[in-house]
């Protein structure tokens, strides 16, 4: 892992991309890291476009603003490429993960060629069939995970039984469903 990692997240109000975002940093933290993990507010509203932030370090963070040029992008919601430029100054060096099930060539032309690497995953499938609804979220935690390399996949399902014991403990019933869609996951992302 770098000194330090910078994530910009882009989802939809009430799809759970800010959430994750601090999941991801309270996992990472655990892990021994320095985080941050921070949503951009705005005129928020259901299905309203949305930015949340993660930075994880192995040293302590001294920024305390945006991030406007991340290693990492997750798209929590393909609809967004359509009017959001979500490789804006993404690093060449790091890559983009998108939830989606359309074609390659159609994501590598909605992010304009895009010189990093782009990986998908049908986070709307893996919910649907862990969890009975659609909660892009948990697959997403798990995709950026895994292409990222900011802790082992052991590190994270160890780390995110125990969050989702307290997240859950008075809906017991969906722990098992989570998880499920984090090994699914962790298993399911493609390189495009």
């Amino acid at each position: 892992m770098n000194d330090l990692i910078e994530i910009r997240w882009h989802g939809r109000g009430g799809q759970g991309a800010k959430t994750a975002s601090l999941l991801l940093a309270d996992a990472a933290f655990n892990t021994g890291k320095y985080i941050q993990g921070f949503p951009e507010y705005g005129p928020e509203r259901m299905g309203a476009p949305i930015t949340a932030y993660n930075r994880i370090s192995t040293k302590p963070i001294k920024i305390h603003s945006n991030i406007y040029e991340p290693d990492y992008v997750v798209v929590v919601d393909d609809s967004l490429l359509e009017s959001v430029d979500v490789t804006a100054g993404l690093k060449n060096t790091g890559a983009i993960v998108i939830n989606s099930n359309k074609e390659d060539s159609y994501l590598k032309e909605k992010l304009k060629n895009y010189e990093g690497e782009i990986y998908k995953i049908d986070a709307r499938k893996i919910s649907l069939e862990t969890l009975g609804k659609y909660f892009p979220n948990t697959p997403m935690l798990a995709a950026i995970v895994k292409v990222s390399k900011i802790m082992t996949d052991e590190e994270l399902l160890n780390d995110m039984r125990g969050s989702f014991k307290h997240k859950f403990a008075k809906k017991p019933e969906v722990i098992e469903g989570n998880m499920k869609a984090l090994e699914m996951a962790l298993n399911s992302i493609k390189r495009v």
